[in-house]
């Protein structure tokens, strides 16, 4: 059987079902093809949906903890536990309709969704091996679009077996709760794994390879996570190495290696491996047409053409040699730009320095553009604005002081180069400051920018009075 579309994506993740959707908005004739039981990827059902869930149930349970102190009766506070099953349903339910929804808008769009693997054939063709049994050959007459994401990857001598020693996948649908575990690496998912399982009563230790937390952000940040981690009993270890980690019947053994070169035993029930992400290609055919790849990547110019006509990628799985962030909103906006690309308009690379980083951990992270010390290697004379929520009426009556908001920015023109946000709400209150970067805003356009009271963005407003030295409420 043998089918012929505009455009076929393959893959449903926020780049892929985001690609198909506008390109069938524009008139297209589109088809994704996708393994997957249902649509929308990575980020809706193994990834940032399932865990900022998992998130919320954490700050739920905080709420419930504190009830005595918010004037809740009928909640003893002291008691009150985490009911895995109940969370998992509650996930499990809204993580269906999305998905559902993600295909009611297929159907709405006359979308066409095979059900299967695909492997390339040639520049144009793919064979799809059906989950209901048979192959279609499917023909891209405008664009073949590669779009099949990221998954979790291990390092060398690590034996991820699923149970005591897992991935991020497995961790979203533990039944109970590790009375132990250890968390290799600090990135976004690291942390947030943490926060979720300290929240819920396990006892977390996070180990980190490079000399601070969250290794991306902002030194002030990291130092930030760090203390409050610290507060919340969340023992870090950076600068540290693990060299072994075996399950035994007694849970995982791990050896650590610090940076003085001391080695330090650890036992825990589980090992959770958060040491980054590597894009899917194995069995994708790419060979067949003579794709440019770079360590399993597909390499991609600034508008996501690869070396083969008629071929472009979007997403996890590419890489065009400068900064490219595997993030669903990264995603998603590549997919806009290449579906509007192919419908022949004219569109613009994407500025990846204005890409905005969220970490949902407690207390939550936001940052975008350039951190304190990029921005005096970049050769800027650099004037910092900070401001502590601490000082905020809004932030004490959500019980949630710790944190600041940084903004980093150039003397000469008043130029916004960066902020930083580590704090309640961050990951919302970051979008000001990314439009911020985009627009070429200034310090003093922010100072002349009225932020409601009372509310958390007022911390926003006060550090950029403190960039010019004048911050009001402190």
């Amino acid at each position: 059987m043998a089918s012929e579309f505009d455009v076929v994506v393959v893959g449903a993740g926020t780049g892929g079902y985001v690609a198909a959707i506008r390109a069938a908005q524009l008139g297209l004739k589109v088809a994704v093809v996708e393994r997957q039981k249902a649509l929308g990827g990575t980020c809706l059902i193994w990834g940032c949906i399932p865990t900022k869930a998992l998130l919320e149930h954490a700050h739920a349970l905080k709420v419930a903890q504190s009830a005595k102190e918010w004037g809740l009766t009928g909640v003893d506070g002291g008691k009150v536990g985490i009911d895995m099953p109940a969370v998992h349903a509650r996930k499990d339910k809204m993580i269906a309709g999305l998905t559902g929804g993600i295909e009611s808008l297929f159907k709405k769009h006359k979308i066409e969704w095979l059900k299967g693997t695909a492997r390339i054939t040639s520049p144009k063709t793919l064979e799809v091996a059906l989950h209901a049994g048979g192959t279609e050959t499917v023909t891209a007459t405008k664009q073949l679009v590669l779009a099949t994401g990221s998954a979790p990857r291990s390092i060398p001598g690590i034996d991820v077996d699923g149970k005591q020693i897992i991935f991020s996948d497995h961790a979203i649908h533990l039944g109970q709760v590790p009375q132990s575990i250890a968390i290799m690496g600090s990135g976004a998912v690291g942390v947030e794994f943490a926060s979720i399982f300290k929240s819920y009563g396990s006892e977390v230790t996070i180990i980190e390879l490079m000399p601070k937390l969250v290794p991306a952000e902002d030194e002030a940040v990291s130092n930030e996570l760090e203390r409050t981690f610290k507060k919340r009993g969340i023992k870090s270890y950076t600068g540290t190495k693990v060299t072994s980690a075996k399950a035994t019947a007694k849970g995982v053994d791990i050896t650590m290696q610090k940076a003085d070169g001391k080695t330090e035993a650890l036992n825990v029930e589980m090992l959770l491996v958060a040491t980054g992400r590597g894009p899917v290609t194995d069995g994708l055919g790419v060979e067949a047409i003579g794709l440019r790849m770079d360590r399993g990547y597909i390499v991609v110019d600034p508008l996501f053409q690869t070396s083969v006509p008629g071929v472009s990628a979007i997403g996890d799985v590419i890489t065009m040699g400068g900064p490219h962030y595997q993030l669903a909103h990264v995603s998603s906006m590549e997919g806009i730009l290449l579906a509007e690309k192919i419908a022949g308009h004219t569109v613009a690379p994407i500025n990846y320095d204005h890409v905005p980083r969220c970490t949902y951990t407690e207390p939550e992270i936001g940052s975008v553009g350039l951190t304190e010390a990029q921005a005096k290697a970049a050769g800027h004379d650099v004037r910092i604005g900070s401001f502590p929520f601490r000082a905020l009426a809004r932030a004490r009556m959500a019980g949630e002081t710790d944190g600041f908001v940084k903004i980093v920015a150039e003397k000469k023109y008043d130029e916004v180069l960066g902020v930083h946000i580590i704090g309640p709400r961050a990951t919302e209150l970051i979008a000001e400051a990314v439009l911020a970067l985009r627009l070429e805003c200034t310090v003093e356009e922010l100072v002349k920018t009225i932020h409601a009271h009372p509310t958390m963005s007022e911390a926003m407003g006060e550090a950029s009075h403190a960039a010019h030295g004048a911050a009001i409420h402190i």
